[in-house]
């Protein structure tokens, strides 16, 4: 493989670093304040709160004692807590000896059992809720769909809309009721894929029958970011005509013919705001998770399709969106975790587990969409960072606090020869999958 001819431009990698950078900065950030605030909150003083490492660029001190930092190597960050030796919340045994008992209640160490385990959790649960609001912000802003399906603005298409205009509300589809979304989509099973046909419309306080265009067109409503079709150069709003010179009118038509491809490279006709040119991508293979909790493998191009209509919506209650936040971390959670599982297994390819390089070109590639797909792309990511450090292994959040059960349970704290051999441990194995997952990064399709 020629690993170099894969390097992307100067100017794409800039790009590619800074929006990696950012979006790691704002999750460390929640993160490492979430550890800080329960920790202030249940009595532990920080003594320094760092966003990155390494030699400091900027700092204050607020009143509380605490030092804000800004440090040169913008890949990570942490809270040092007062007695810490480092960075990773160790003893420093010789300064804990020479505190008083009020002094040594302000140190992670010295503290009740549940303010440090409070403080700990405090990292990943910050992850999840910083996720949750993302997600139910999103719903807020973008809205819901009103029922019956009502079109608020049309998609420009390479064939005529007929006579459909915004504001109708559409109540059937070549004579199949569609009351609701859930209707309209079903009346797409048997409807021929043809132009124009009949709806039957609210227009004006009054029903009547217009014609329209099919309602699943081949249109592209958005691109999974490092995907085929966002690397051929495919945008939102484009219109694939055909496919190896085969004419389709219909989205399903274009998923069947990727499904089957098994990999091979095909040429797409695209419309795009008038002009028509080609494109020539391969599927590529992609695991995805069912509703089941098991995983399908396919053949995608890393689209997705659309209405050829925006739908009109409405500004959900906030119970409603906080819901919808909450499934879609919950989401998240469920299919990582399953994704793991079936790597173990190998019902699914190891490839799937990404590192830093990939994570960074996600990144770019997600901020190239827009602000709100990368604000999406962060959003998944907190998830992720939560999930990760819950983990039961030291040197994560999980590992400590598996330490802070054993402590509930047995009445003491392992010994700290234990415990530097089990965070020894866990840290060869966090950097044995780093390399895994680099490497994954450097040699995966």
């Amino acid at each position: 493989m020629d690993i170099l001819g894969q390097i992307p431009s100067f100017g794409n990698i800039i790009y590619t670093l800074a929006a990696f950078v950012l979006a790691l900065s704002i999750i460390v950030t929640i993160h490492e304040y979430g550890h800080y605030i329960v920790g202030r909150l249940s009595g532990i003083h920080a003594e320094v709160f760092s966003l990155g490492f390494g030699p400091v660029l900027l700092s204050r001190r607020d009143k509380w004692g605490t030092q804000w930092q800004l440090a040169a190597l913008p890949f990570g960050g942490y809270v040092k807590f007062l007695g810490d030796a480092g960075v990773a919340s160790d003893k420093a045994s010789d300064v804990l000896a020479d505190m008083d008992a009020a002094t040594l209640r302000h140190t992670m160490h010295g503290a009740p059992l549940w303010a440090r385990a409070a403080t700990v959790a405090a990292g990943p649960i910050f992850n999840f809720a910083l996720s949750i609001f993302v997600f139910s912000a999103v719903i807020l802003i973008d809205g819901e769909a009103v029922e019956p399906p009502t079109i608020a603005t049309m998609q420009p298409l390479p064939v005529s809309a007929g006579s459909l205009l915004p504001g109708d509300q559409l109540l059937a589809l070549d004579g199949r009721a569609t009351p609701d979304y859930t209707a309209f989509y079903e009346a797409l099973t048997d409807l021929p894929v043809t132009a124009p046909l009949p709806y039957t419309v609210i227009r004006d306080g009054s029903e009547q029958s217009v014609p329209g265009p099919y309602p699943f067109p081949p249109l592209v409503r958005a691109l999974q970011p490092g995907s085929a079709a966002m690397d051929a150069g495919l945008e939102k709003g484009d219109v694939i005509l055909a496919v190896d010179g085969q004419a389709i009118a219909a989205f399903n038509q274009l998923q069947e013919i990727v499904t089957s491809s098994d990999g091979a490279e095909m040429t797409l006709t695209i419309w795009r705001e008038g002009r028509q040119f080609d494109v020539t991508l391969a599927p590529r293979r992609v695991d995805l998770p069912t509703e089941d909790g098991g995983f399908e493998t396919r053949w995608l191009i890393g689209m997705t399709g659309g209405l050829f209509f925006t739908p009109q919506t409405r500004t959900p209650g906030i119970g409603t969106a906080l819901g919808y936040g909450m499934d879609q971390t919950v989401f998240i959670v469920k299919s990582s975790i399953s994704g793991l599982y079936h790597m173990v297994t190998g019902a699914i390819s190891s490839c799937n587990l990404r590192g830093p390089l990939g994570i960074a070109q996600t990144s770019g590639a997600a901020a190239s969409q827009g602000v709100s797909s990368f604000i999406w792309f962060i959003a998944v990511l907190s998830t992720a960072v939560g999930l990760l450090n819950l983990f039961p292994i030291p040197v994560l959040d999980g590992g400590h606090l598996v330490f802070h059960v054993y402590e509930a349970v047995t009445g003491r704290p392992p010994s700290d020869k234990v415990l530097k051999f089990l965070m020894t441990l866990g840290l060869t194995f966090l950097l044995g999958m780093m390399v895994f997952a680099l490497t994954n990064d450097l040699f995966c399709p």
